[in-house]
């Protein structure tokens, strides 16, 4: 057999191995729909449907998979946020400390000389007696030369503190003198009131505020709130929320505004409502930014919080109220006991003016001369010690002192 016959062979036996695979190919085909169509009538599936109900199992694993990740990461950013948050309010309390001082029962007032402090006192004590009366504020002197100026009452501590240091520099210190100094203080009030409100709201970094929300500002120094000024606490308050705005990325001049005259309601006495309603009656009037009503508004959590804002003056005006030393009641409770004993002498005809002293335990009730007499004065100081038995509270005995004082004044013709 040659080469070409060798040729033919080979190629026919490929050719029938060809034939033979493509038969096999053809079975398989066969089968495999056969399978398909099988696997079809078993699930119920078309191939399209197979393959959509495929690729929905392996969502659903991808999705677990992606919810477990979110999950831990949320849990691990979380715990981040929590140190992250205690770092910002530590770092913003720290800031809160203030250098403003708070008077709360006792000024003092430097006395240069002795000299000066005999002029003060008087002849057997007539000029401290007068001071004691047009004031309402006790004067308590000793061997160094320092006066304490002691009251409940801080408005009147400050006028007499005032007029203390008026007639110190004057040095005509008499009874008709001091009278008339005391009488000009008070009518200066208003002026002491804008001074300290412009203090207040400097320290706090506010200028040019309208000049009756400075005066009310003014106020702040002599209010307190179980216990704690409420000028420290607006000042200490304001400095927390700056700190916390400024980390978190707020507004600070929102919370610069809303953190100062959150309380002003406090010291509103025209208004009815709560002093969060007050507060927001006196800022709408004078026209203050909504984003700053509404943190007043809000910061009692009367009503849903508007803003990042109003919660950062929520968060400040806590942490300045509720930390340790902040608040006491028994400052409270001693104010209300000494207003309740003055409003009973008050109460009487006749009674001009009460002032409550040693805790009350000393009470001055001052009458007028035209409508008490000599005879019911006896009877008016006996009427007011029964009723401040019956309903006022106190510790020991209460002494009353009933001051009837009778003047003549005549001027001279002009030359």
């Amino acid at each position: 057999m040659n080469d070409k016959d060798d040729i033919k062979l080979l190629v026919a036996e490929i050719k029938k191995d060809r034939e033979f695979l493509e038969k096999k190919a053809e079975a398989i085909r066969k089968r495999e729909a056969e399978l398909k169509e099988k696997l079809e009538r078993v699930s119920k599936l078309t191939e399209d449907e197979a393959k959509k109900e495929l690729l929905t199992e392996v969502e659903k694993e991808l999705k677990a998979e992606v919810a477990k990740k979110i999950r831990l990461s949320e849990e691990r950013v979380r715990q981040d946020a929590n140190e992250k948050a205690k770092e910002i309010l530590a770092d913003a309390m720290r800031h809160g400390a203030t250098s403003y001082v708070a008077e709360y029962t006792v000024s003092t007032v430097q006395v240069p000389n002795e000299e000066v402090k005999g002029r003060i006192i008087g002849k057997e004590g007539r000029n401290i007696r007068a001071f004691e009366r047009a004031t309402g504020v006790e004067l308590e002197l000793d061997e160094t030369n320092e006066i304490r100026l002691s009251s409940f009452d801080s408005i009147r501590r400050e006028v007499a503190k005032r007029s203390l240091e008026i007639l110190i520099k004057d040095t005509r210190i008499q009874p008709s003198r001091i009278e008339e100094v005391v009488r000009q203080v008070k009518a200066q009030m208003e002026d002491v009131l804008l001074e300290e409100g412009k203090r207040i709201a400097e320290e706090c970094g506010v200028y040019n505020l309208p000049t009756d929300v400075l005066k009310l500002i003014g106020r702040y120094k002599f209010r307190t709130s179980y216990g704690q000024n409420l000028a420290l606490h607006t000042i200490e308050e304001t400095k927390i929320g700056l700190a916390v705005a400024h980390e978190i990325g707020a507004n600070v001049e929102t919370v610069r505004l809303g953190c100062l005259l959150h309380d002003i309601g406090k010291v509103v006495t025209d208004e009815e409502g709560t002093h969060v309603d007050a507060g927001v009656a006196v800022l709408k009037r004078h026209g203050f930014p909504k984003e700053v009503v509404n943190a007043v508004a809000e910061h009692h959590e009367d009503r849903p919080f508007t803003s990042t804002e109003s919660v950062v003056v929520w968060i400040a005006d806590a942490i300045s109220g509720s930390r340790p030393g902040a608040r006491y009641e028994p400052h409270e409770g001693y104010v209300s006991r000494m207003d309740k004993i003055e409003e009973i002498a008050k109460s009487y005809d006749g009674v001009t003016e009460a002032y409550a002293f040693q805790a009350g335990r000393d009470v001055r009730v001052i009458v007028n001369p035209e409508e008490v007499d000599d005879d019911k004065l006896t009877v008016l100081v006996r009427d007011i010690a029964k009723r401040l038995e019956n309903e006022a509270e106190y510790a020991g005995q209460i002494k009353v002192t009933a001051i009837r004082e009778v003047r003549a004044t005549e001027t001279t013709a002009p030359k």
